[in-house]
């Protein structure tokens, strides 16, 4: 059975201070959460401090982002050895990355490939634009973004890799995939893995939804057994959160 996850990206929200504050009111019921891993993605400056006050609980740790690059003089990166000091986890390649900064397939490849060569465990982040899939191009679209996100992986590091499918159109806007459509990409993500990696990889896969997740709508997604969990954005910055990670973990092991 493969493990769901309760993904919180923070993305940028919460300095230092707050991300303190926050994970003091939200840490013990959150750290008693069982039957799914719950892992929070901070802003980078509010790593150090989320460690320190995530300290005797089982809750995960991980970063937004990381450099392709081991060191060196590349001002304002950081990377995947230092991120690993502090955490287990790593989003790579998310779609706000691919939009606004220009990462590629092929860069975000170079990321994931960093990041398990630290022994993280990287989100591997794909979706498709509104009008892609009103021009029934999502399909294309994500199997463009898997073959070149994820290929040429060392065998015995994939399965580390989770997958997140964020649909562009349905992040941050309050319009969520239907169960459907999430179900459907999923199963063409698993089936594209399997192509590259062989069955036994692929059915260990765990792949996220995210896109406007809530806890109202939590459980829909979660329910399919395509679906292994959640990514998720602005609901994670409240207590709500909580609640979010126990309904994951009770759709799993019910």
């Amino acid at each position: 059975m493969r493990t769901p996850i309760a993904a919180a990206n923070w993305k940028m929200n919460f300095g230092p201070r707050q991300a303190e504050q926050f994970i003091a009111a939200i840490r013990e019921p959150l750290g008693a959460v069982s039957g799914a891993e719950v892992v929070l993605f901070p802003p980078f400056i509010s790593l150090d401090s989320a460690y320190r006050a995530i300290q005797g609980t089982a809750i995960g740790l991980g970063a937004q982002n990381l450099s392709e690059h081991p060191g060196g003089a590349f001002t304002g990166e950081t990377s995947a050895i230092m991120v690993a000091e502090l955490c287990r986890w790593v989003i790579a390649g998310h779609s706000e990355r691919r939009q606004y900064y220009g990462e590629t397939d092929e860069l975000v490849r170079q990321k994931t490939l960093a990041a398990l060569s630290a022994d993280l465990s990287p989100i591997v982040c794909v979706g498709e634009r509104l009008e892609d899939r009103e021009a029934n191009l999502a399909e294309r679209v994500i199997t463009t973004q898997i073959r070149g996100s994820l290929g040429g992986l060392p065998a015995e590091a994939i399965g580390r890799v989770v997958v997140a499918y964020e649909p562009v159109w349905a992040i941050g806007t309050g319009r969520a995939a239907t169960r459907q459509d999430a179900e459907d990409i999923a199963q063409l993500i698993r089936a594209l893995v399997g192509e590259q990696y062989g069955q036994g990889i692929a059915d260990a896969l765990r792949i996220l939804y995210g896109g406007s997740v809530t806890a109202a709508n939590v459980t829909e997604f979660v329910a399919s057994p395509h679906l292994d969990g959640a990514l998720v954005g602005t609901a994670s910055l409240r207590p709500e959160f909580v609640d979010i990670a126990r309904a994951i973990a009770a759709a799993k092991t019910a």
